[in-house]
């Protein structure tokens, strides 16, 4: 299941034991802290047992079914052949009308004979309990609860996240940039973009790009402490984690060595993971790593928030709702501005204020002056 996972929640039998599989048939399917996972058939055969049941919580390395690859596979069932009807020759001419006798259309006559059943006496409404005054009011709502199982994937979030919460010393700080400029760029080369590359050029190409330069001038951001150790652990590489929505929750699912990428390999990993996000079909793989996360809480109209760490990254960025708002240029005039609120919210164990504030305004500045990054300062 990955070296991430050590354990998976047995979650559907699309088989039962005597039915015949091909290779690569779902056999389990398994639901762990991050995806579901298929398991596949290695070979064809008749299906001896399947060990295990719905519920049941498997270790990784756990045999899970027996398959007789000895077995044959059913012959198909041979259809009937089929007899070539007779083809009318002639128009027959219509029977005389005869009084129906069959069953059912007795039964339809004698039920439109019945005479209509008595309409229902209305109910009273609820009256007050006796003794009480009369101007008291009647409460007529529901008190029902509902109780659902927790997912292995929903305990396994709010267990890392709890984790999180009593582990880290998390500090948040925020930062406003305008966005105006990034928008015009986006306006004047999304058609072009799209032609040359065959993705749609998006913001978050640009706030991708703009971490990874900061990643790269804070290193410490970059970074995590390791408990087992006590030693603080730099990484030469950025890996970003990008929260995307699926069917069963929020995955985020990483891409790779982001200081090789270009906007339009930003924009295409993405909507990779986006496409796969909505068929349930991103791999343990795809999620497995990550040095720093991204959190898009805009997109559902977020003005602010606080996002969490992912462990054992050390931050996370939050991005938020655009928003036109009165700001005061250079030349003092007060100007309506596209704005967005970032936070970083951040492990105050390992990075100091300094660091999380410069950090944070180095992607605000690239943000509002998105040439910056085209000439890397």
């Amino acid at each position: 299941m990955g070296d991430s996972i050590s354990e998976g929640t047995i979650v559907d039998l699309p088989v039962a034991p005597g039915d015949f599989v091909n290779v690569d048939d779902v056999v389990v399917v398994l639901e762990t802290d991050k995806v579901s996972v298929d398991v596949r058939a290695p070979e064809a055969g008749a299906l001896v047992e399947i060990l295990g049941e719905i519920d049941d919580v498997v270790e990784v390395g756990t045999n899970l079914f027996r398959i007789d690859t000895d077995a044959d596979a059913p012959e198909a069932p041979v259809a009937p052949e089929s007899t070539p009807e007779e083809v009318a020759t002639h128009i027959a001419e219509p029977a005389p009308s005869q009084t129906p006798t069959s069953a059912p259309v007795a039964a339809a006559s004698a039920a439109t004979k019945a005479p209509p059943p008595p309409p229902a006496a209305k109910s009273a409404p609820p009256s007050a309990p006796s003794g009480a005054p009369a101007s008291q009011p009647v409460f007529l709502g529901t008190r029902n609860e509902r109780r659902t199982k927790m997912s292995r994937m929903r305990q396994r979030v709010a267990a890392r996240l709890k984790d999180a919460q009593n582990t880290a010393a998390m500090l948040t700080t925020f930062q406003e940039v305008d966005m105006g400029n990034l928008m015009e760029l986006r306006k004047r080369y999304k058609d072009v973009f799209q032609e040359k590359h065959g993705v749609k050029l998006g913001f978050m190409s640009a706030f991708v790009k703009a971490t990874t330069a900061a990643l790269q001038e804070i290193p410490a951001v970059n970074g995590y402490i390791d408990n087992d150790t006590q030693e603080i652990v730099y990484r030469e590489f950025v890996d970003i984690s990008v929260a995307v929505a699926s069917p069963n929750g929020l995955v985020v699912p990483v891409l790779r060595n982001t200081e090789t990428m270009s906007f339009a390999d930003v924009e295409r990993n993405i909507a990779a993971y986006g496409q796969k996000a909505k068929e349930g079909s991103l791999s343990l793989d795809d999620m497995a790593g990550g040095t720093f996360t991204i959190s898009n809480g805009g997109v559902f109209g977020s003005l602010m928030g606080t996002p969490i760490i992912n462990p054992p990254q050390s931050a996370i960025l939050g991005m938020h709702a655009t928003k036109m708002r009165a700001v005061v240029n250079e030349q003092g005039e007060v100007v309506a501005r596209p704005m967005m609120y970032l936070a970083l919210t951040y492990d105050h164990r390992l990075i100091d204020g300094r660091e999380g504030v410069t950090f944070l305004k180095s992607i605000a500045e690239k943000i509002a002056d998105p040439s910056k990054l085209l000439l890397e300062i």
